[in-house]
């Protein structure tokens, strides 16, 4: 059975971010990027998904300020991409950033111009989840790999 939960429990934060970014190679790397991140994780609102007992997926939610949230990281394990999982997901993170009175939700995620296929899906699917694209920058990673700044408008 298919479960999200809120994770408070910062090991656990840690724990489920190094299991899932390390097993998603094609969109979370290198190593030492991965470790940084599961620290960053450790202060914000997470939520994790849960097969029976098995983890498999989780997002990390960054506050910006009183109106914006980010989708800092999301991952969901490659087997169970397409049946509905994600969608659950972010619908979770929506409501969680509605309860708290945001106003936008935003994403960051490599711009199309960089060519690389694992992300043709990703964009695909935050377009289906409601957001829009706002600018490309080059400056927030590298040159080599543009970042497409997403927004989604909560009501």
């Amino acid at each position: 059975m298919i479960r999200i939960e809120n994770v408070e429990s910062k090991d656990e934060k840690t724990k489920v971010t190094l299991e899932i970014m390390n097993a998603l190679p094609e969109w979370f790397s290198p190593p030492e990027d991965i470790q940084r991140k599961a620290m960053h994780h450790r202060e914000y609102p997470f939520l994790a998904v849960y097969d029976d007992e098995k983890v498999i997926g989780f997002a990390a939610i960054k506050r910006h300020n009183h109106y914006t949230a980010e989708i800092y990281n999301f991952g969901i394990l490659r087997e169970y991409h397409g049946n509905g999982i994600g969608h659950r997901l972010m619908e979770t993170c929506t409501e969680y950033c509605k309860k708290h009175s945001y106003r936008f939700l935003t994403v960051k995620t490599l711009d199309e111009s960089a060519e690389y296929e694992p992300y043709n899906g990703t964009r695909a699917f935050y377009k289906k989840e409601g957001f829009y694209p706002l600018e490309v920058f080059t400056c927030v990673w590298d040159e080599e790999n543009p970042c497409l700044f997403l927004v989604k408008v909560l009501e």
